[in-house]
């Protein structure tokens, strides 16, 4: 059974550019416009692993990752922050939210799905 990531991006464009990405990878992907719309979609699912924006109206992904950490069900799960803002104090504090890992956009499709693959120990 294909592992499950849920995206969350509030750019349509990226959301399903990343979501092409996966699936090509062989993973079943859930999206999520925006953090609220995440939690609607994470008290449904439990996915494998969670992709995250920073730059998000309402609930930034740096906020929303401090939640998830706080969360039974999401405590353990990976999750990646994908951002355009690659500055250190960006990632410092992506990072010290409770991410597994911080990269930059754009990137290339192999990278992304070499990097879950790392996180999920899958092929």
């Amino acid at each position: 059974m294909a592992k499950q990531v849920l995206i969350v991006d509030d750019e349509i464009g990226a959301l399903t550019l990343i979501g092409i990405m996966l699936e090509r990878g062989g993973f079943h992907v859930l999206k999520a416009q925006d953090a609220y719309a995440a939690l609607d979609v994470l008290d449904h699912h439990n996915p494998d692993l969670i992709i995250l924006d920073v730059m998000m109206p309402g609930m930034n992904g740096i906020e929303l990752a401090r939640r998830l950490r706080t969360q039974e069900t999401t405590y353990h799960t990976p999750i990646i922050i994908l951002s355009a803002r690659g500055d250190p104090e960006a990632v410092a504090e992506g990072l010290a939210a409770g991410a597994n890992d911080y990269l930059s956009k754009p990137i290339l499709h192999n990278d992304l799905i070499s990097k879950i693959r790392e996180y999920l120990d899958t092929p």
